[in-house]
C-alpha cells in the first residue's frame, strides 16, 4: 500500500484523505518504508536543496490571545521574558547573525493579536527594508492578524512572505483558542495573498489532536494552496493549559511529516520548533523522510541546537542548501 500510493504521487497523481489516513496509521515497523517513499517524492519534485530560515522574537509576551500552547499569552503565568519591540539596529544585527548561521530567510515575529501600534508597524517596515538592503537575506514576518493595508505596506517594504499558522485542523481549532477564531486566521491569509505576499502557514503537533486531524490539516493547507509549511512539535510550557500534554513519539512525528509530503508533493515543508526535544537522535530522518527545510538557531521562547550541527547534518545527508531570492 505504501509503495503503491508513493508511485501514484510520483506519477503525478494525488492521494485521497482516506488514503492519507491509512498512511499516517501504519505500524512502527513500516515507518521507514513510508519515510523512504516520502523522500523519493521530495527528491523528484523539489530536488536535494534544504531551505534554512531563522526568526527573531521581536516583541515578547503580554499577548491578549489565549492560545493554550503559548508561553507568551498574558492569560497564563509562564515566566516568559517580556519586552517591547526591539530596536531597528537589534533586529538588523540578528539578521546578520542568522545569515552567518546559514539562513537564507529571516523573519520578524511579534507577540500580540496584531499590529495596533502604528509606530511599531512603521519601525518593522523600515527594518525589513534595511535587512534586505544591508544583509542580503530574504525577509518575512509573522505579525498576527494582518489588515489588507498592512499587507500592502509589508510588500512595499520588501517582504516576500507573511507567516500565519493555521495551527491545527479546522475541526480542532476551537479547542486551542477562543479570543480569535479560524475565520480570523483565514482573513489574515487572504489579505497577505491579495497584497502579493507568499504565505507561510503550518501548525503544531501534539496539541491533543488525532492523527486523522493531522491529515485534515494537511488537506486544508492544500486547499489554501500554501507552498511553505513549518511543522512544529509541542514543547509543553509550564503554566499553560497544555503543560501536561503527552509527547508524541519520534516515529509518530516522522509518519506525520511523511504524510504531509504525500499530500503536498511540491511544497517547502520544514521542521521547526520542538524538533530537538521531540525527535532527539532521529532529527536527520525528518530531512531523509520527505522534508526540505529546517528552522535554525532557536525559536520564539525556546533555544535550538547549534547551527553548525545542522549544517553538518545537511552535508552528511548529501544535501545542498537553497540561496536567497532577493528580487
Amino acid at each position: 500500500m505504501i509503495i503503491e500510493l508513493g508511485e501514484k504521487v510520483l506519477n503525478g497523481g494525488e492521494i485521497t484523505k482516506a488514503e492519507a489516513e491509512q498512511l499516517i496509521n501504519v505500524s512502527d515497523s513500516d515507518t521507514m518504508l513510508l519515510l523512504a517513499m516520502a523522500d523519493k517524492i521530495r527528491d523528484k519534485f523539489n530536488g536535494p536543496a534544504v531551505d534554512c530560515c531563522a526568526i527573531i522574537n521581536a516583541r515578547s509576551g503580554r499577548c491578549s490571545e489565549n492560545c493554550k500552547f503559548c508561553a507568551q499569552s498574558a492569560h497564563y503565568h509562564t515566566g516568559v521574558k517580556e519586552y517591547p519591540l526591539l530596536s531597528e539596529d537589534e533586529m538588523v544585527a540578528a539578521a546578520k547573525k542568522a545569515k552567518a548561521a546559514g539562513a537564507v530567510r529571516f523573519s520578524i515575529v511579534t507577540s500580540g493579536r496584531g499590529q495596533s501600534e502604528e509606530a511599531d508597524f512603521e519601525l518593522i517596515c523600515a527594518t525589513l527594508k534595511r535587512i534586505k538592503q544591508e544583509v542580503g537575506i530574504e525577509v518575512c514576518c509573522s505579525l498576527g492578524l494582518l489588515t489588507l493595508e498592512q499587507a500592502y505596506k509589508l510588500k512595499e517594504a520588501g517582504a516576500t512572505r507573511f507567516h500565519s499558522n493555521i495551527e491545527t485542523a479546522p475541526s480542532y481549532f476551537p479547542k486551542l483558542c477562543t479570543t480569535h477564531n479560524y475565520q480570523d486566521k483565514m482573513g489574515a491569509i487572504h489579505n497577505a495573498k491579495q497584497a502579493g505576499l507568499r504565505v507561510c502557514s503550518g501548525g503544531i503537533f501534539g496539541l491533543g489532536e488525532t492523527p486523522e486531524q493531522r491529515v485534515e490539516m494537511a488537506f486544508e493547507l492544500k486547499r489554501l494552496e500554501i507552498d511553505s509549511i513549518p511543522l512544529n512539535m509541542l514543547n509543553p510550557i509550564p503554566g499553560t493549559p497544555f503543560e501536561h500534554n503527552k509527547p508524541l513519539t519520534p516515529l509518530e512525528i516522522l509518519r506525520t511529516f511523511a504524510v504531509f509530503r504525500f499530500v503536498l508533493p511540491h511544497a517547502l515543508i520544514r521542521t521547526a520548533g520542538g524538533r530537538e526535544v521531540n525527535l532527539r537522535d532521529l532529527q536527520c530522518l525528518a530531512l531523509n523522510g520527505g522534508l526540505n527545510g529546517i528552522m535554525v538557531g532557536g525559536y520564539l521562547t525556546t533555544g535550538g541546537r547549534s547551527p553548525e550541527m545542522d549544517k553538518k547534518m545537511i552535508r552528511d545527508l548529501g544535501r545542498t542548501v537553497t540561496q536567497p531570492v532577493l528580487n
